[in-house]
């Protein structure tokens, strides 16, 4: 059986194209009580743009707090905060980085599906389809506007919500959102789309769909971070290679690079696209061609990976973040094949960490 694979069914791509949200919204807003729940990065509190959002009367605004990676206990207490706000169906728009995306991604679906958010964390575990939800990245890289998934810290482990509901409904990619992002967040962010693209070109799951998207998403990378694109031009071919480098997880997957990235999350609190960074720069034996053309984009932008990130943990640190890394069985059939335990014993993976 092929999967049927669902996708962001509306797209609007463009400078200033930000602006349209509230004649998207207007067409939802049949019942003028029910809100729109703005989930807004904190670090945009106060900025132009902010203050010309369509936000009316009966709007709840929130400035998320993404200083760490989206927690389901965040998810949990947005999604109480926002049914204590209306009792009437809502509306969701996400705007900020990738955790703001996971954030109202996640209270999309949780404002329709009772309990705990961290019940959901898995593969097709959501029966409802969410409320209808918007997402508007300011910064480029992690596909979050357009993947299936919503990646969560829980109580047991750092994983998605993996769901056919979990997509945005409309997304407004608009590279003016991404002026003034730091050097290295930039930098960090967007490398997910090259490591997102990699680990589906050398995966067993690959296809030639797939391949499409993930070969341009590379090759924009490239472009951007080995050449000379004016940076005008650069945020828009890095907001087309997010999108591209999600898309091409989206009917494939990711591998070794993102599963030892979750371990490290989750036990030390390594921000996903720094800790993809890290990993990735030490798998050189599974992506023999990729890591040395990231090692050159880093040279080429005096970027500095941290390290010894590992260097003095505890034992029962080191055996949590196995633990958690091995949990992940679909990544590491895509990269290793069926029989991925074979060849990725936790003292495999307890080698590949102790380089970092």
């Amino acid at each position: 059986m092929y999967r049927n694979l669902r996708v962001v069914p509306q797209l609007i791509f463009g400078r200033g194209s930000v602006r349209q949200l509230g004649d998207i919204l207007a067409a939802r807003r049949k019942d003028s009580r029910a809100p729109a729940i703005f989930l807004i990065d904190r670090v945009h509190e106060g900025k132009e743009f902010v203050g010309q959002l369509p936000a009316a009367a009966s709007d709840l605004v929130i400035f998320v707090n993404v200083d760490t990676e989206p927690k389901t206990v965040y998810v949990d207490e947005l999604t109480r905060r926002s049914q204590e706000f209306s009792s009437q169906q809502a509306s969701v728009v996400g705007i900020g980085g990738g955790s703001t995306m996971d954030l109202a991604k996640a209270v999309a679906l949780m404002l329709t599906n009772p309990g705990s958010s961290s019940e959901y964390q898995g593969w097709d575990l959501v029966n409802n389809p969410g409320v209808y939800h918007v997402g508007i990245p300011t910064l480029a890289g992690t596909g979050a506007e357009v993947s299936r998934t919503t990646v969560l810290t829980g109580p047991i482990r750092k994983l998605g919500i993996n769901s056919d509901y979990t997509p945005f409904d409309q997304i407004i990619l608009d590279a003016d959102l991404l002026a003034g992002a730091p050097k290295d967040q930039r930098f960090y962010t967007a490398m997910d789309s090259f490591i997102h693209a990699s680990e589906s070109l050398l995966g067993t799951f690959i296809n030639e769909f797939s391949r499409a998207f993930a070969e341009k998403s590379q090759a924009l990378c490239r472009d951007v971070f080995l050449g000379d694109i004016e940076d005008a031009v650069a945020d828009e071919m890095l907001m087309v290679a997010s999108y591209l480098g999600g898309m091409s997880i989206a009917y494939s997957q990711v591998g070794v690079c993102h599963a030892l990235c979750y371990g490290l999350s989750y036990v030390l609190g390594v921000r996903h696209g720094v800790g993809n960074c890290i990993a990735f720069n030490h798998l050189e034996e599974y992506y023999p061609e990729d890591v040395p053309t990231f090692r050159a984009m880093l040279e080429r932008h005096n970027i500095e990976l941290p390290r010894g990130l590992t260097e003095g943990m505890s034992e029962q640190q080191m055996n949590e973040m196995i633990r958690v890394a091995l949990s992940l069985d679909p990544l590491w059939q895509n990269a290793l094949g069926p029989d991925w335990k074979e060849k990725m014993t936790p003292e495999r993976a307890r080698e590949l960490y102790l380089r970092m």
